[in-house]
């Protein structure tokens, strides 16, 4: 794993873009860390993922978002129960300021060879990513795919093997 800590130190002042999955983990944990395991789109994860996911974006100095990431992340939230949206959405709002936001032109990113697979969040993922940032996702298919593309990028599930 000692490829996983050059990459988080090479990256540290560079910048971390979240994927929306765990950005959606942040932002349910933040609101309140009980509902991780009881809301819909979170249950795979555990309150001890929450803080190692807090734990590294706050090792970086620079987070990145993108307005599809956080468009996708504020659908995937909709699933809260209505009393709980108020409140949680407020929290999202105040989280939202602390992340960079990127933006890649969707007419842009729907002509690239990647969009075809992946769809138009984690096109634009790569696009903003490549050469310039270290990308955090939960999903084997996509980071493999990162890899196969020369794009830096640390697979979550090894960093809960770490023991951040």
């Amino acid at each position: 794993m000692e490829y996983v800590r050059d990459l988080i130190d090479r990256y540290r002042t560079k910048g971390l873009l979240v994927d929306a999955n765990l950005l959606l983990l942040l932002f349910i944990g933040l609101y309140d860390r009980r509902r991780i395991l009881s809301f819909g789109r979170t249950q795979g994860y555990t309150a001890a993922d929450f803080d190692i996911l807090v734990d590294m974006i706050n090792f970086f100095g620079k987070v990145i978002t993108t307005p599809n990431i956080l468009t996708e992340v504020s659908n995937l939230s909709g699933k809260l129960h209505e009393k709980e949206k108020e409140l949680y959405f407020t929290e999202f709002s105040d989280q939202v300021c602390r992340f960079d936001e990127e933006y890649a032109a969707s007419n842009h990113v729907c002509s690239s060879v990647h969009f075809k697979r992946f769809g138009l969040t984690d096109a634009g993922i790569i696009d903003i990513a490549v050469g310039k940032y270290l990308v955090l996702t939960d999903d084997f298919r996509f980071a493999a795919y990162l890899e196969s593309k020369q794009i830096d990028v640390i697979n979550f599930n090894h960093i809960r093997q770490l023991n951040w």
